[in-house]
């Protein structure tokens, strides 16, 4: 049922329309921050359903106008994702060891695999970006205390790493094309 409307659901009132918020992002305002967006969309579906990564990716990037360079990166950053998750969740443990991965929001939880992957694999981009973006993510999709845990964790990471020393953990190699 990808691409599906509200309206579209049998259980549908006419009447309630009034009653759905619609929420109004910020434009991206690069097209590895669009790209993020779509990734996240992606693993956040993946990760709450048992829909097949490939055609969660699709239907996104379908939904999406995106250039082609950010669709690669979306497709590089949610595969690195994919492939490393279980490197990702044991390294992220290791840092916010007192919240229980599977007990942690799913947006947020994937917002950090998304972080600590472009921090391990991703050494042509600014750490300090990296976690802007993680934040600015937080911040448009994730709850109230979202922004603070992401920042948290994400900055005890980064203070640990630099761009000669990036967190330690092997992630599958991925073309990347330089720059922000």
């Amino acid at each position: 049922m990808y691409g599906a409307k509200l309206t579209d659901s049998l259980n549908f009132n006419p009447e309630d329309a009034d009653l759905v918020e619609v929420v109004e992002h910020p434009p991206a305002s690069t097209e590895r921050s669009a790209a993020r967006r779509v990734a996240l969309q992606v693993l956040y579906e993946v990760d709450c359903s048992s829909h097949l990564v490939g055609e969660v990716m699709a239907a996104r990037l379908a939904d999406e106008n995106l250039p082609r360079r950010a669709e690669k990166y979306v497709r590089q950053v949610v595969a690195g994702v994919t492939a490393n998750r279980d490197q990702l969740d044991a390294f992220i443990q290791r840092f916010a060891s007192e919240f229980p991965l599977d007990q942690v929001a799913i947006v947020d939880r994937n917002i950090l695999r998304m972080g600590v992957y472009e921090l391990a694999a991703q050494q042509n981009i600014s750490i300090n970006i990296i976690i802007a973006e993680a934040m600015e993510l937080a911040n448009i999709y994730g709850a109230e205390g979202s922004l603070r845990f992401v920042n948290g964790v994400l900055g005890a990471i980064a203070s640990e790493a630099t761009a000669d020393n990036p967190p330690q953990i092997v992630v599958a190699d991925t073309d990347t094309e330089n720059g922000e």
